[in-house]
């Protein structure tokens, strides 16, 4: 579906933007510690725990298909980031600019689209995006000193799809879901709820 409303933010806006922040910064914390629980689940193939990795950028997408203005996906991602290091977890505060980066992927998408088009593709774009971002961020920061094929490749291709079905197709269902209940009229993603 498409939107032709302005891209100034409102006052609800930042609410709303503000409040799924705060929420997946729990959520981000609570997750590190699911990512900690489950290493020895992937001994197996380590690099197959990427997918877990989505959840980490749902918020940007979530927050871009329902505000549907420049800024909010990265706004959102950088907001849950920063709570998540404030919360505590083992990366420290590089997850600050992790998801600021993140942030950046996901809005490339709704900007590619001109802040226009908030379809289950775009979203699953979004979140591709987010997840190229945090696998090249990953692939210089975390992993360099891995081996190539037999991890950082498969890590990345991981993470990519896990971040497209995760955050992508998961944020749009999120949308799909709350739309019928109104607490999204306020936005165009609540008042197009019959064509989402």
């Amino acid at each position: 579906m498409t939107s032709t409303t302005t891209n100034r933010w409102r006052t609800i806006d930042i609410v709303i933007a503000s409040v799924i922040a705060v929420a997946f910064g729990v959520i981000f914390w609570a997750w590190d510690a699911l990512w900690a629980a489950t290493e020895n689940a992937f001994l197996f193939f380590p690099p197959a725990q990427s997918v877990l990795y989505g959840m980490w950028f749902l918020p940007a997408v979530l927050s871009g298909l329902i505000i549907r203005k420049p800024g909010a996906a990265f706004f959102t991602e950088t907001v849950a980031a920063i709570i998540s290091a404030l919360l505590g977890n083992k990366w420290g505060a590089t997850v600050i600019f992790q998801g600021a980066a993140q942030g950046l992927g996901a809005e490339l998408a709704f900007a590619l689209f001109r802040y226009r088009v908030f379809t289950l593709p775009v979203g699953i774009l979004s979140g591709a995006l987010a997840g190229v971002v945090a696998a090249v961020f990953d692939w210089f920061v975390w992993t360099y000193d891995y081996d190539l094929w037999s991890y950082r490749v498969p890590y990345a291709l991981i993470t990519v799809a896990s971040a497209a079905v995760v955050a992508g197709a998961g944020a749009w269902l999120v949308v799909r879901a709350l739309a019928p209940t109104g607490v999204l009229d306020r936005f165009a993603a609540g008042r197009e709820r019959a064509l989402i």
